[in-house]
């Protein structure tokens, strides 16, 4: 069954650069980005995994875990960590999950329960394990991001939907289009003007159903 937004992050364990895992107890009290890959030693997947590392004190900041997962072996993984660091000149201190068998692809919808790994494969083969989760304390999916293979994912974007998601949580308020942290926000439509007056302060009603206050602390 296809994964939707809300739904608990399906959980396994698995072997990782770091040794092996639970990966709901691994997540404890965090929240959690899991980010796939179709293949070590891969030029996007090269500059990826750099990204993420070179913003290890900002998901710090914001108490997330970040941890990638790759179709291959440990073996593999630990080799090629080697060629993230030196790209991006930064530490990389999370794991990545050897996914050979291509369970937890499956597990993820990411792969048809048929796919497998042929002889002399390359990326194009599994080139679907390409999705970024969000995942909050709950174990629940609060995002899914799909990419193909020739797009780069934007980690500035990862981390500004991490933020929104962070700032509404327990909040009756959204986010809108193109908001940075600071910005203003929207009212829930679950409140009145008046409800949300005494709880925010000062609204300004676009449209009755668009109202927008500033960001709480």
């Amino acid at each position: 069954m296809a994964l939707r937004i809300n739904d608990t992050a399906p959980n396994f364990s698995a072997d990782t650069t770091e040794g092996m895992i639970d990966f709901h107890e691994w997540i404890g009290d965090s929240y959690a980005i899991l980010f796939s890959h179709p293949k070590d030693f891969t030029p996007v997947c090269t500059t990826e995994f750099g990204a993420a590392a070179q913003l290890a004190d900002e998901f710090a900041k914001r108490n997330t875990k970040v941890i990638g997962i790759s179709v291959d072996s440990v073996e593999e993984h630990k080799k090629w960590k080697a060629d993230v660091e030196s790209f991006s000149g930064a530490k990389m201190g999370f794991p990545i999950i050897a996914d050979d068998e291509l369970k937890i692809a499956k597990l993820y919808d990411m792969l048809p329960a048929e796919a497998y790994l042929p002889d002399g494969r390359t990326p194009a083969d599994t080139a679907t394990v390409r999705t970024t989760f969000i995942i909050n304390p709950q174990k629940k999916i609060e995002l899914m991001l799909i990419y193909p293979m020739s797009v780069g994912r934007n980690f500035d974007e990862i981390l500004r939907a991490l933020d929104a998601i962070q700032i509404a949580k327990d909040t009756p308020i959204a986010t809108p289009a193109n908001w940075r942290p600071g910005d203003d926000v929207i009212v829930a439509l679950s409140l009145t003007t008046d409800q949300a007056k005494e709880k925010f302060g000062e609204v300004k009603e676009v449209f009755s159903y668009l109202r927008t206050v500033k960001a709480p602390e």
